[in-house]
């Protein structure tokens, strides 16, 4: 299957058509179906065909394409004249979030509705089905450009809102098209969090109204207003690895700790063995917990599935989920003599994420003493620069975030030189650089953070007030990092604020109740909120 990477499209919204009263044939009662969560999506389908659709939908709202694109095929065996069952199918060929589509086989599943577009709409047994339709169809308008098939798709989805305003599938879709358009803009992504509110209020078992809810709110600036649609999530539709994954995206970015580990606990054992997503995300929240060894396992375990399937799409997906979750771990534990650190991954596929792996092996070589080394990956880091042509990418893996990586790297080696004003100087161009991004949900994709970097650096340089406003500033964007916590007690120490000191030491003690016993700085942190003064 071929999936291409969305480009951003301006939103333009269009006046929605009048308010009509026309209803379909047929509206079944939905329980429950399979820990999806609940759904009252009627149509004119017969009643077997509806139940299937109405499944395929479920797994649609909960990101499950494959199992929907089979309950939808179901529903159009048992009534083939439903359109409803192919604009489902071919949905699930779109993967807004993500930024992923497959147009030929969309048109694949259109196609085998009719050969062409009037001939299907014409099918439509309503008006609001046709309306459905011709949505779809204007997302795989292959005369179009992508960003302007986003925009006329988000403008078709809007007048469905308006024409049929107590259609909760409507207001969903349409809050989904929003943040399907490419770059996440604050204010589009609000008006999708306003849509999916406005059911979740209504129907707090809706999966699609607490998923859409998540995703426009996982910002920290917002996080809080998802907080009840993140504890219900998991409830609503424990049957799906995402919806059990997807509430951590709340808890990261709250800081939420306890809650991102138990969430993604729960996501990798319902995922049978299969590492990635959730893996990362649980090794990072067991890193920001203090449990470096049971951090460790999981790398153990997508190190040996890489292995397995090393030639395959699966394996560059998993070798990217290795090279961050590997940085990650190094860099945060500190780990900077473990064999972990010495790890190449290959880079094939892996566009600029390789630039995780190339970070790590260079900050870790510099912390060993290895100049060499740190000097080879630094080299790495420009030469893939240099070769890009174009911004390319998204917020997760473009040339703008290894270039912060790269210029992290340098200003490490800089002050290892002692030239700590080149540093910060540098430090402060990176941390500009990332913050003109698009936000980028989860654990920090620059591995580690510009702003974080300098103020530890600031500290070093006996310039520890200035630290405190920068450290501050980078919690704003990643709240409750542990390594943001520690530099922050430490500069505030150095100023002579103790109480401050002890307030931030308390508050990452609490965060490392569970930690090893033989953590780098416990005994610092301990000491720290007991109000003693604590030695680095």
């Amino acid at each position: 299957m071929r999936f291409v990477v969305l480009t951003a499209a301006s939103l333009m919204l269009l006046p929605g058509a009048a308010l009509t009263a026309q209803h379909d044939a047929h509206s079944h009662d939905s329980p429950t179906a399979h820990g999806l969560g609940k759904i009252d999506f009627p149509t004119s389908a017969g009643r077997a065909a509806h139940r299937q659709f109405e499944r395929g939908v479920l797994y649609l709202h909960n990101f499950h394409y494959d199992e929907a694109a089979q309950a939808f095929r179901e529903a159009q065996r048992l009534d083939p004249g439903d359109v409803m069952s192919y604009w489902g199918e071919a949905m699930t060929y779109t993967h807004p979030i993500w930024l992923e589509q497959d147009t030929a086989a969309a048109r694949v599943v259109l196609n085998r509705l009719a050969p062409n577009k009037r001939r299907r709409l014409v099918k439509a047994r309503t008006r609001r089905e046709r309306m459905y339709l011709e949505a779809v169809e204007t997302l795989y308008d292959f005369t179009l450009a992508k960003a302007a098939r986003d925009s006329a798709y988000t403008r078709a989805m809007q007048r469905l809102h308006v024409a049929y305003p107590r259609d909760d599938e409507a207001t969903l879709f349409y809050a989904l098209a929003l943040m399907g358009q490419g770059v996440r803009v604050d204010s589009t992504y609000l008006k999708a969090a306003q849509l999916a509110e406005s059911v979740f209020r209504r129907k707090q078992d809706h999966p699609g109204a607490a998923h859409y809810m998540i995703h426009a709110l996982d910002h920290p600036a917002t996080a809080t207003r998802g907080l009840d649609a993140a504890r219900a999530y998991s409830g609503i539709a424990p049957d799906a690895v995402h919806a059990l994954h997807m509430t951590s995206h709340i808890f990261v970015a709250l800081g939420m700790w306890d809650e991102v580990v138990t969430a993604n606990q729960r996501a990798q054992r319902a995922n049978r063995g299969r590492y990635g997503h959730p893996t990362l995300w649980l090794l990072y929240g067991l890193v920001q917990q203090g449990r470096i060894k049971d951090a460790e396992q999981w790398l153990d375990s997508i190190a040996r599935q890489t292995d397995d399937v090393r030639t395959t799409f699966r394996g560059a997906y998993s070798r990217l989920h290795l090279a961050a979750m590997t940085a990650a771990w190094v860099v945060d534990a500190e780990q900077w003599s473990s064999p972990w650190a010495t790890l190449r991954v290959d880079s094939t596929g892996l566009g600029y994420s390789a630039s995780d792996n190339d970070f790590m092996l260079g900050l870790a070589a510099l912390r060993r003493g290895d100049r060499a080394l740190a000097d080879s990956m630094l080299a790495r880091m420009k030469t893939r620069l240099a070769r890009a042509t174009s911004a390319g990418g998204n917020a997760f893996s473009s040339p703008q975030i290894a270039s912060v990586q790269e210029r992290t790297l340098r200003a490490y080696v800089l002050q290892s030189d002692g030239r700590s004003d080149d540093a910060i100087a540098l430090l402060r161009e990176a941390a500009a650089l990332e913050e003109s991004q698009p936000y980028a949900f989860g654990p920090p994709v620059t591995i580690k953070p510009p702003r974080e970097a300098l103020g530890e650096i600031l500290i070093a340089t006996g310039r520890p007030a200035e630290a405190v406003k920068e450290l501050e500033n980078a919690l704003s964007r990643t709240p409750k990092r542990t390594r943001v916590l520690l530099s922050l007690a430490r500069a505030h120490q150095a100023l002579g604020e103790a109480a401050d000191a002890s307030r931030v030491y308390t508050e990452l003690a609490a965060i490392w109740k569970h930690a090893d016993p033989e953590l780098p700085h416990l005994r610092e942190v301990t000491r720290g909120a007991a109000g003693g003064r604590a030695a680095q």
